[in-house]
């Protein structure tokens, strides 16, 4: 996952990811360029997910809404 995958409109897809996983806080959400593995590890410690479907569900929120 890339940077430009997880840019765009950060606030429409924060929101599509706190519908999926209603335990996410703000600061679970909280990105900054380079950071993407830090943002991927936060939701998966707090949903318990593996990596591959935390990835999976923050591309699809992109593409939804980025393009």
């Amino acid at each position: 996952m890339t940077t430009l995958e997880i840019n765009g409109d950060w606030n429409i897809t924060k929101g599509k990811l706190k519908q999926k996983w209603a335990t996410l806080t703000e600061d679970d959400l909280q990105f900054a360029e380079g950071q993407q593995d830090e943002l991927v590890g936060r939701i998966q410690k707090r949903t318990g997910e593996t990596r591959e479907a935390v990835e999976k569900a923050v591309k699809e929120s992109c593409a939804t809404c980025c393009n």
